[in-house]
């Protein structure tokens, strides 16, 4: 029997209205984009438009950073200087965040911060289930009538349909910055992930899988250790040890927040702090108005066409997809050494920009959808959304 779906958004545990309304409004009950982007722009992204399909429906996209970074920011701290513009200017009366706990710094604490240094406090992204939504209950309860949600697409999927259904939330004017997610783990099996990557796991302060193909882990000293892709242990390939939640995700790039900030297509320099930005939505427009003039923004770069480094392993990213019983090595398949070269190589030659973005949506979409159809294939009809059938059938393969 599979795992129930859920994503620890933190609606549910929310006491000011019954808990079956809010699991009414549950993506995992609702279903992934489609009718969600209707109510939202009026039309559901074009599945034969190649760059909408993959990236979902935006007015403009562009690379960014702040010309004065903000101090310790996992980036140049974008999402962090949008939020305490939009609580300086009184645009939102509170912004819904995740703090971290004093002594695990990968415990996520849901807050509505209300003054610059709560949201200061909320830098950086939390690579676990975290639920968001839960700080919605004290918004309600002082009567906040404009409001920041920083989410992931399945706490920004929830919110848009649950202040759609019912009234709680009718009279809040609501914000939304989207952070791309995939692959975030459970909370419990953190820990033992991330000692599988870094040497040093407790002095780990921020994690991401990189488009030099190597896990970049900052340390606390500030330095960067660098782990390639090919040389993490087999185990860690397991899709057991992942969320079925996030196995079970089609919104990469969070298409229904007003303004999404991430890093998929900004080109990769060392240090440069480069992000890149879609925004969505008029409110969208309005957030990035706030800090236009801090930023420093360039077009998208990179080759488009990737299709013969998703095609190589499409396949086997699709068995590797079948949740069974299975010894996985906890050995390294390739030595660190060779790994780096292999990382290297890919770099030089793999696709880069919008090109790396284009081949990280499609690799998810790929192994997501054979997950679902593999352990949950009474959900395929109502969690997958049209555009990654067309994308299955660029690449040739099965639905």
């Amino acid at each position: 029997m599979p795992k129930p779906l859920c994503s620890s958004c933190g609606l549910c545990s929310i006491k000011k209205w019954p808990s079956t309304e809010s699991l009414q409004s549950c993506v995992f009950n609702t279903g992934w984009l489609g009718e969600h982007e209707t109510a939202l722009f009026g039309r559901e992204r074009d599945p034969l438009d190649p760059e909408e399909s993959r990236f979902g429906i935006t007015s403009s996209r562009f690379v960014a950073r702040l010309r004065t970074a903000v101090p310790d920011a996992q980036w140049s701290g974008i999402i962090t200087r949008l939020a305490e513009k939009a609580l300086n200017s009184k645009l939102v009366e509170g912004v819904v965040t995740l703090h971290r706990h004093e002594e695990d710094f990968f415990h996520p604490i849901p807050v509505l911060a209300g003054s610059e240094k709560d949201i200061l406090k909320a830098k950086g992204s939390i690579p676990v289930l975290s639920p968001v939504l839960r700080s919605l209950e004290e918004a309600h309860s002082k009567g906040l009538k404009r409001l920041l949600v920083i989410g992931a697409a399945c706490h920004i999927h929830a919110l848009r349909d649950f202040h759609r259904r019912f009234d709680y939330l009718r009279n809040m004017e609501i914000y939304t910055i989207g952070i791309p997610c995939v692959d975030n783990a459970n909370e419990k099996k953190w820990p033992w992930i991330l000692e599988r990557i870094s040497k040093s796991p407790a002095t780990a302060r921020h994690i991401e899988f990189m488009p030099d193909y190597r896990v970049h882990v900052k340390h606390l000293d500030g330095h960067i250790e660098k782990i390639p892709f090919f040389s993490l242990p087999e185990e860690l390939t397991n899709p057991e040890i992942f969320p079925h939640s996030c196995l079970s995700c089609f919104d990469y790039l969070n298409g229904l927040a007003d303004i999404t900030v991430g890093y998929l297509a900004a080109p990769f320099k060392n240090r440069s702090k480069l992000q890149w930005v879609l925004v969505r939505t008029e409110k969208g427009s309005v957030l990035n108005n706030l800090i236009a003039d801090e930023l420093e923004t360039f077009p998208e770069s990179g080759e488009w066409e990737c299709f013969k480094f998703v095609a190589a392993s499409a396949k086997s990213s699709a068995e590797s997809m079948k949740c069974q019983k299975k010894e996985f090595r906890t050995t390294r398949k390739i030595p660190v050494a060779a790994g780096h070269l292999i990382s290297e190589f890919l770099f030089r030659t793999g696709p880069r920009g919008v090109g790396f973005a284009h081949f990280s949506v499609d690799h998810h979409l790929i192994k997501h959808y054979y997950f679902v159809k593999f352990n949950y294939p009474q959900h395929l009809e109502r969690l997958v959304p049209p555009h990654v059938y067309t994308i299955l059938e660029e690449y040739g393969l099965e639905p």
